[in-house]
């Protein structure tokens, strides 16, 4: 029996091993006795065979001989359909569990259709070696020596049977008991018992009731069941196109470390999805970790038996619970089991990619930092829809709705609005990144840890960012969503869209499906078509001919569209608002001019975008600039020169991508400096203000989007307001830096507008609009 991280042997045949040989069966029923039974004549002639919970087991174990210890049991297997040996429809309607049938059925199986019942042999053990294993791995602990054994014999047949039934069936075995009985867990309880002050037992028993409560209890039938139930809530509705060279890649990498999938979170769909990604790859089924809220009946016991583990929503005083994250995922990253997070949190209410949640990547790096595993790859994973049927539900919950508790009517909804066919996933996997790596490198640089910690995280999200496709949905949403509510015909949708995917070709920038589609009617036709559909556009089909526009109650559904690619256009949008910038400056060098406005806005937007370290950011800037002009510095030497060389490129950017964002952040700017400064700021209630101010600025159309009264972009400009140390209490020299923040944020603004005017001058100049 090796140990857990060993490969084992392959199922049945070989030659006997030399010496005394005993035969350890774990047999459930007579049959698979009589099985085991027969393969041990067979296979190891004159072997001992002995049942795991035979009590003569622990009398034989303690014979002054040492025999090779190896574990047997009889691997059940599906009827093959097609190829396949998973559990069907029809098996479940008939209350039958392929992996496990019934004692009475077994014989009439292994006789009428052998090839279902397989003898698996684990890899055998000498007696002294798991002796050797028990001294070091359990030490005095409280188990005996025959419960290890028999343990050890699960672990190892275990291994064994995946040869069989593939890696889709890859699960964990008496996580908490291994754990529990380990002589290096109990030392570390011992430790936080005595650091709290609280009896080392009550600690132990704590800890191993969070073991118990964590730890993911896997079935091969429930995986089975589970995909099938599930199916449905995701199939019906997407057509999922998958980067199978990117996912090869990671095949190699996962035979010798484990890999920990880190998706960017917009659908409840989104573990369906990755889930059914990698098992029609043949990769084993990840452990998924999600909230509570996700726990009920009946979605609860099904996603925990298939691999979900849930996460109490709050633990922050917990240090027992704490402990037992911490040692699971040590356990786990230790024996290659592949986790799942979303390091964003939460689904996002806005499409774009939300600032990481550190607490579950800080139990990793101390799973890494504790030696428990050499190393663990952090996989980023993009997962893009062109079409959402719960994205009217976030965007309304941005607008301040009351979010729908999850529950058995939720799931009946959710999968009602699933039934028809809306679009195409695209699922593409970003380049792995070395945890241990990362952490070597911190150390060596000098870096707290807590600074490390965030370097990965946001390496994580810009790998997010840069595998992201870019759908159609997003395109025509980016384009309709700058022209001011005004409706246009199909030819004026392709005039906007033209300019837009002769930058996204310039840059070659990843495109679900391929640009050339939407370079023709047909293409742009169908995505307002479903856009339309889905109510996100209107069209007005009664006049001469078809106009299509985005109502302003809608405008919250069409920004999560165009947000799910707005990373690859902020950088554009950001020259366009330094080059405006540095003419005004009417300096020697608008260069400079142009790259300390840029930095500027860095800073301002650096809550709510991943930008590039100073270095590379210059030199991304630079390529922005030669696509927006390759006479850039000669054509800036004045306001109108540079507003004539912003019409020539025929698309502005700058109002799409960035005003709506700089317009809430006015509203907070505005409302912060509107403050008595010793007046202390309760978040809920202020970005409750927010909200209402900003609802009567868009009525006074002092905002021009809706989508800028948005309670998570209010969230994130009041993070930035207090990292600037603009929200605690002071005396005038407060108010004073936040008037500051306001003018600087509404000259931003203002240069936004200005874009917005250039841009409508000259689609107008060319009869575009």
């Amino acid at each position: 029996m090796a140990r857990a991280e060993t490969a084992s042997r392959p199922t049945s045949g070989g030659a006997g091993a030399a010496g005394p040989v005993v035969v350890l069966a774990d047999a459930r029923t007579p049959t698979e006795r009589e099985l085991i039974a027969g393969w041990a004549r067979a296979e190891r002639p004159g072997a001992e065979l002995i049942d795991c919970d035979d009590p003569a087991l622990a009398a034989r174990l303690e014979r002054g001989d040492d025999p090779s210890v190896e574990p047997v049991r009889v691997t059940w297997l599906p009827r093959e359909r097609d190829g396949d040996r998973r559990v069907h429809t029809a098996d479940l309607l008939a209350l039958t569990n392929p992996h496990r049938p019934w004692a009475p059925l077994q014989a009439r199986i292994a006789r009428r259709d052998p090839d279902r019942a397989r003898v698996t042999a684990g890899e055998p053990a000498t007696l002294s070696d798991l002796r050797a294993r028990f001294r070091d791995e359990v030490g005095g602990g409280p188990d005996g020596f025959g419960a290890f054994v028999a343990r050890q014999a699960t672990l190892a047949v275990e291994r064994a049977e995946r040869q069989v039934i593939g890696d889709r069936y890859k699960v964990p075995r008496l996580v908490a008991e291994q754990l529990t009985a380990s002589a290096g867990f109990r030392e570390r309880v011992g430790e936080l018992a005595d650091r709290l002050g609280r009896p080392a037992d009550a600690v132990l028993a704590e800890a191993a009731g969070g073991l118990q409560e964590l730890a993911a209890v896997q079935s091969r039938l429930v995986i089975d069941v589970y995909r099938t139930v599930m199916g449905p809530l995701h199939k019906r509705a997407w057509n999922v196109r998958v980067d199978d060279a990117g996912l090869e890649a990671l095949r190699e990498l996962n035979r010798h470390h484990a890999l920990v999938f880190l998706p960017s979170h917009r659908s409840y769909a989104d573990p369906l999805v990755l889930g059914q990604v990698l098992d029609e790859r043949g990769f084993p089924p990840n452990h998924t970790l999600g909230g509570a809220n996700m726990s009920f009946w009946p979605l609860g016991p099904l996603a925990r038996r298939s691999g979900m583990i849930f996460i109490r929503r709050s633990f922050r005083d917990d240090e027992v619970y704490k402990l037992a994250i911490r040692e699971y995922f040590g356990y786990l990253a230790a024996k290659r089991f592949n986790l799942e997070w979303y390091i964003e949190g939460g689904r996002s209410r806005t499409g774009k990619l939300r600032a990481p949640r550190y607490g579950l990547l800080r139990y990793l790096i101390d799973a890494v930092e504790a030696r428990r595993t050499d190393d663990v790859y952090l996989v980023p994973v993009a997962i893009t829809y062109d079409q959402l049927a719960e994205v009217g539900l976030m965007a309304a919950e941005e607008r301040g709705a009351k979010k729908q508790a999850e529950g058995l009517g939720w799931l009946a909804g959710y999968a009602r609005a699933q039934q028809r066919a809306i679009g195409t996933v695209d699922v593409r996997f970003g380049e792995a990144l070395s945890l241990a790596e990362r952490l070597d490198a911190g150390r060596a640089a000098g870096a707290p840890r807590t600074r490390t910690m965030q370097k990965v995280a946001f390496e994580v999200c810009d790998g997010i960012n840069r595998v992201t496709a870019i759908v159609p949905t997003s395109l025509v949403a980016l384009a309709l969503l700058g022209v001011e509510g005004r409706a246009l015909t199909l030819p004026e949708v392709q005039a906007l869209l033209a300019p837009l995917l002769d930058y996204v070709d310039a840059r070659a920038l990843p495109v679900s499906g391929g640009v050339a589609p939407l370079r023709r009617d047909p293409a742009v036709r169908a995505t307002l078509d479903r856009l339309a559909g889905a109510g996100v556009v209107t069209a007005y089909a009664d006049g001469t001919e078809p106009v299509f526009t985005i109502q302003p109650d809608r405008h919250h559904v069409a920004a999560f569209y165009r947000n799910s690619a707005i990373h690859w256009f902020v950088n554009r949008a950001i020259v366009e608002l330094a080059t405006l910038h540095a003419a005004e400056c009417d300096s020697a060098d608008p260069l400079d001019d142009a790259w300390h406005e840029a930095l500027r806005l860095r800073e301002l937007l650096v809550h709510e975008f991943f930008f590039a370290d100073k270095r590379v950011f210059s030199d991304q800037l630079e390529a922005e600039t030669g696509l927006l002009d390759p006479g850039w510095r000669a054509r800036t030497g004045s306001p109108e020169q540079a507003q004539a060389m912003l019409e020539d490129t025929g698309f502005l950017l700058a109002h799409r991508v960035l005003r709506p964002f700089l317009e809430g952040y006015l509203v907070v700017a505005d409302r912060l400096a509107a403050r008595d400064p010793r007046e202390p700021i309760e978040e809920p209630r202020f970005l409750d203000e927010c909200r209402a101010v900003g609802g009567q600025w868009l009525l006074q159309r002092r905002l021009h989007s809706p989508e800028s009264v948005s309670r998570e972009l209010f969230a994130t400009a009041l993070r930035l307001a207090r990292h600037r140390d603009l929200v605690d209490p002071g005396r005038e020299e407060v108010a004073e830096r936040r008037r500051e923040f306001l003018a600087e944020v509404r000259g931003a603004v203002e240069h936004t507008t200005t874009i917005a005017e250039l841009d409508e001058r000259s689609r107008e100049a060319r009869g575009d609009a």
